[in-house]
């Protein structure tokens, strides 16, 4: 077996981590793989904040969510979406009278450009995610600091063009640590070729198979089937229905102003 595709194989999150740092040199590593990530045009649209001290992991591990977790991980990366430095370079540049001259309308960041950023930033973070396990470091996604945007914008002290889109927790396993290698949907469903599948009725019913096997009718939600049930506790919750408004505040900003 080849090892990089074994690591990749064998990756689940990590939630209970050893409680000692990561070693600099891990870090340092880990940071400088995450560099090394594709990148549109080579522009690199993101920016990585790196967290250890535990008065900042404590309030995120409130923002996001209420997960106690996140403080107890040693080491959390920051994914930031960001095209401020971009904006700034053109500005300071003359840009906008370089446009001006030609008889060009000058754009400021749009929502293009906010989800090139977020490609370029989550290519980072998974190359991050796959140098960390190689090294016998865990880590866990959290997708929650999209919410909360006016508080992380302050506390991450984020300028107008820059948005958190992955909170990355590192830790390195604990010993005797057993991983449960959680199944993922198979390949028929997933991938097709040359142009969309549409998933009839039936296709849907069995690519849910595994999932309506685990579901019990004794549930806190009177929910009467497993996707009653998801739908419940995901999609209509609170802290989705917080990203939802959360985002929508984001978009606004990305608009096409020139504001800097």
């Amino acid at each position: 077996m080849n090892k990089t595709i074994d690591i990749i194989k064998n990756r689940c999150s990590l939630r209970k981590y050893d409680s000692k740092m990561i070693k600099d040199e891990d870090l340092d590593c880990i940071i400088a793989s995450a560099l090394r990530a594709p990148t549109a045009g080579n522009m690199m649209h993101y920016s990585i904040i790196v967290i250890k001290e535990e008065k900042m992991k404590e309030r995120l591990s409130v923002t996001c969510d209420n997960q106690p977790f996140i403080k107890e991980a040693p080491v959390l990366l920051v994914f930031l979406a960001d095209y401020q430095k971009w904006f700034d370079y053109y500005r300071i540049n003359d840009v906008i009278g370089f446009c001006e001259k030609n008889g060009e309308v000058f754009h400021g960041p749009t929502e293009a450009n906010l989800f090139l950023a977020i490609e370029d930033a989550l290519l980072a973070a998974q190359n991050a995610v796959i140098a960390a396990e190689s090294l016998g470091i865990g880590s866990c996604y959290i997708g929650d600091i999209m919410e909360n945007y006016e508080v992380h914008k302050e506390l991450l002290n984020l300028p107008r063009y820059a948005f958190p889109v992955a909170l990355l927790c590192l830790g390195y396993y604990s010993e005797n640590y057993k991983k449960t290698i959680r199944k993922r949907f198979p390949k028929e469903f997933v991938v097709f070729n040359e142009t969309y599948q549409y998933l009839n009725d039936d296709k849907i019913k069995e690519m849910y198979a595994d999932f309506d096997s685990r579901f019990t009718i004794d549930n806190n939600y009177g929910a009467k089937n497993y996707a009653q049930y998801h739908y419940t506790v995901k999609t209509n919750a609170s802290f989705t229905q917080e990203m939802a408004r959360s985002i929508k505040e984001v978009l606004k900003i990305w608009n096409g102003s020139t504001d800097f």
